[in-house]
């Protein structure tokens, strides 16, 4: 019996069915026999699982090349672009899906500055929508801050990472890139003109302060007043999920906790004071 023939990438059960479902098509040949896919089982699910599937495919098999696989990428340090779809300041928009502007109130009190984007905040185009974004979200209401409220950010504003199987892996910003994208972040800073900034991990700390010397650690439970806003520095919500044991995950979350508490009740402060 003649083996079944495919166009496009070998798709196996069970997404093999998502995958027809979400394209229009309804049937496949196997072993030279039509079979009609069920048109309504599971189809909600069917579709995020192609949609995903076809991300992941699009990016690790045909992602533009890197810099060590095709010469020089275009770099333009001293551009001054008007959006961040045209920025070329550095060369990490090359190797990203897309860029991830800040969201949240164009004045919100508070504003939380991460690292950068991860692998779901670099699909989706929104920040801290990934396992970090879920912890974060815990932590806000536990500390009595609604997310609404609040503008979210990164210090750099696409994702940088290194391919590790069909996985791709976070990549910790160099300082370059992160000088770079500090002109996306002061224009942030001028639109939201926020009273508190909280510093999400040693990267974010570093941008908001202008400054590659200082440690979060030495940091941590301070507040910082740097141009014209008040800096509460803290973990970053995935340094709480990649911790190495139980006590360590509970001791980041609670100083992220407390971090968020603090900076709600001061800027519930500085309001009050006018």
């Amino acid at each position: 019996m003649p083996h079944a023939r495919i166009r496009g990438p070998t798709i196996t059960s069970p997404l093999r069915d998502c995958f027809l479902q979400s394209t229009g098509k309804n049937a496949w040949r196997v072993h030279g026999i039509w079979s009609t896919a069920t048109r309504d089982r599971r189809h909600a699910s069917c579709k995020r699982v192609a949609r995903s599937f076809v991300m992941t495919e699009r990016m690790m098999t045909t992602r533009k090349p890197t810099t060590q696989e095709h010469g020089k990428i275009e770099i333009e340090p001293h551009q001054q672009p008007q959006g961040l779809d045209d920025c070329r300041r550095c060369a990490l928009w090359h190797d990203a899906s897309q860029p991830v502007p800040g969201e949240g109130p164009a004045h919100a009190p508070i504003m939380m500055v991460g690292e950068q984007p991860g692998d779901q905040e670099d699909r989706q185009g929104r920040p801290f929508v990934g396992p970090a974004g879920v912890l974060l979200d815990d932590a806000l209401r536990e500390a009595g801050v609604a997310r609404d409220d609040v503008y979210v950010t990164n210090a750099v504003k696409h994702f940088k990472w290194e391919p590790r199987g069909k996985r791709r892996m976070h990549k910790t910003p160099a300082q370059r890139e992160i000088e770079a994208c500090h002109y996306w972040l002061d224009r942030e800073f001028d639109t939201v003109a926020p009273a508190v900034v909280v510093a999400l991990g040693a990267t974010a700390l570093k941008a908001v302060l202008q400054d590659r010397t200082v440690t979060l650690q030495r940091s941590l439970g301070q507040t910082i007043e740097y141009g014209g806003h008040f800096v509460i520095p803290t973990y970053h919500p995935s340094f709480a999920l990649r911790a190495p044991d139980e006590p360590t995950r509970q001791r980041a979350y609670a100083q992220i906790v407390d971090a968020l508490r603090r900076a709600g009740k001061l800027a519930q402060q500085l309001e009050q004071q006018g």
